[in-house]
């Protein structure tokens, strides 16, 4: 009993003072939590704080969705205190902090939305279509909270009111379970929030930015019938499309203007608070603020197949050697859109990570450990201002059509669409279509395999997605068991790369440990396994 005691403070504690920090309702009159929740404004500012404490916030890199590359092979992050570092390099325990941040984070906002979903008829509303569109707004947060949840410990509590003394002594349920719940509930709340997006507070879910997240775990738990289908009727809505140029949407040309982010982190959604992606992922510049917190791997690097869509080790052109010593040569235009380093311009001055004097010099604090870094969202517009006003996709509709072939591909049913939106995405970029176009050739079902789960690495390099993907495709005790490596180059006649960190990954860890402070305030939880 003193176990679930603790666990219910904790969970109201952390509820209602996440409320008071974001209602922010001056009124000395007010002595309930009711007398706080009462207008249609109170409604929207809940699903506002609601958002920002965990999925639009742009200071805690924690939880930024560009840096959770960093717990993948597709990047390094420097700084330990970012949470990304030690997962993926292994060199973690069940009492790493990084466990009980998140695992806290979601489950202390699980309750904050039970409650408000659970007194969203307190509010005054003229309109009962706006009550209707917040509380779906709320109840899909809470959706996204759960498929967080599941995709990291599996077996987790469930609960979709407020918590009791009764619930707080429940087991975890089983993640098919949960899912099964999820899924036909996710569905039906899509159905009820509006089809169009919002002239204001765009980043808030409507009807197909929600069937787009929905889709998006459906292809993470191998549901792949769902992901198809919600796929397919955000593609037939017509509502988005690719953007005409790919490095303009990570950068102030294109970032606003675009009809292919369909989740988005706005300037709205934080109140207008400057953006620090140059920051984050830019190299130190003169008096500039760029700190390389996050940057590229060799490994990402060589994952950009080449102008024709081949691997560099399988291409008759040049050899793999000439590849990984020129990144330049006969490449992916989307690896240019997406990293530089060595040789390239940057606000004017040739970069050489290679002289110790160079404020660039690889081994410098604030430069990048690899010698690349992240082009998308570096814009130099903002090399000497204190933050930027930059938007930001969580979610576009390049993901939509990747999302539709890898499900057709799984399923082993390749049709037209599967493969038009490859070729979408590869003429957009800018590919060799006379060789590129998928059509051309015919391919085994691992062959296709193959060739999905790279253009979805390269395509969305560098936002957010590359962890769930080497996790849900098993292949992270590959990736993760070899050392980071950095920028590659001839040293007396011999190719070396430089070395960032050795990195461990053991099969357990495709599901997190839960934290010994978790364990010992939910007595519903038990430990993974392997911990």
């Amino acid at each position: 009993m003193k176990k679930s005691l603790l666990f219910l403070s904790l969970l109201a504690t952390t509820t209602f003072s996440s409320c008071e920090k974001f209602l922010d309702k001056k009124d000395p009159t007010a002595t309930s939590f009711v007398e706080f929740f009462n207008t249609e404004e109170d409604l929207r500012r809940v699903v506002y704080s609601s958002y920002l404490d965990v999925f639009t916030s742009v200071s805690d890199r924690g939880i930024l969705f560009y840096m959770e590359d960093g717990k993948s092979d597709n990047a390094y992050s420097r700084v330990e205190g970012d949470h990304h570092q030690l997962i993926a390099n292994g060199n973690f325990t069940p009492n790493t902090t990084a466990f009980l941040y998140y695992y806290e984070l979601q489950m202390k906002h699980m309750g904050r939305l039970n409650t408000f979903i659970a007194n969203v008829d307190v509010p005054y509303v003229e309109d009962e279509a706006v009550r209707t569109k917040f509380k779906s707004i709320l109840e899909a947060l809470r959706v996204w909270h759960y498929f967080k949840l599941t995709s990291r410990w599996g077996n987790v509590p469930f609960f979709l009111e407020p918590a009791s003394i009764s619930s707080a002594l429940q087991p975890a349920m089983k993640k098919e379970d949960i899912l099964n719940i999820l899924f036909p509930l996710a569905e039906e709340i899509a159905s009820r929030l509006p089809e169009n997006e919002y002239t204001s507070d765009a980043y808030m879910f409507n009807r197909y930015s929600f069937k787009a997240l929905i889709m998006r775990y459906a292809l993470y738990n191998e549901r792949y019938e769902l992901a198809a289908k919600l796929a397919k009727e955000i593609i037939d809505a017509g509502k988005y499309t690719l953007h005409p140029s790919y490095t303009d949407l990570f950068s102030y040309k294109g970032d606003k203007t675009n009809k292919e982010f369909i989740m988005k982190l706005d300037m709205v959604s934080h109140d207008n608070s400057a953006t620090n992606s140059f920051r984050d992922l830019a190299p130190q510049f003169r008096t500039g603020n760029g700190q390389s917190y996050l940057v590229p791997t060799k490994s990402l690097v060589d994952a950009f197949w080449t102008k024709q869509g081949r691997p560099i080790d399988k291409c008759p052109l040049h050899t793999k050697e000439a590849y990984e010593l020129n990144p330049k040569l006969n490449r992916d235009p989307r690896l240019a859109a997406t990293v530089f380093g060595q040789g390239d311009i940057f606000y004017g001055e040739p970069i050489n990570i290679y002289e110790p004097s160079n404020i660039l010099f690889f081994e410098n604090q604030r430069s990048s450990k690899s010698g690349y870094w992240f082009k998308k969202f570096v814009d130099e517009a903002d090399a000497f201002r204190s933050g930027g006003n930059m938007a930001f996709p969580l979610l576009r509709y390049a993901e939509v059509l990747l999302t539709y072939a890898e499900a057709k591909i799984m399923l082993n049913s390749v049709d037209n669409l599967a493969k038009e939106s490859i070729n979408k995405l590869r003429a957009r970029a800018g590919l060799d279509m006379t060789v590129a176009d998928v059509n051309l050739s015919t391919r085994t079902q691992q062959e296709w395999v193959d060739l999905i789960r790279n253009e979805r690495r390269t395509e969305l390099a560098g936002e957010g997605v590359r962890y769930d993907d080497i996790l849900r495709w098993k292949i992270a005790e590959k990736v993760l068991n070899e050392p980071a490596l950095g920028h590659t180059r001839l040293v007396n006649g011999k190719v070396e790369s430089i070395k960032i960190e050795d990195r461990t990954f053991q099969k357990h860890n495709y599901i997190w440990p839960f934290h010994q402070n978790s364990l010992r305030v939910e007595p519903g939880l038990s430990q993974n396994p392997g911990y």
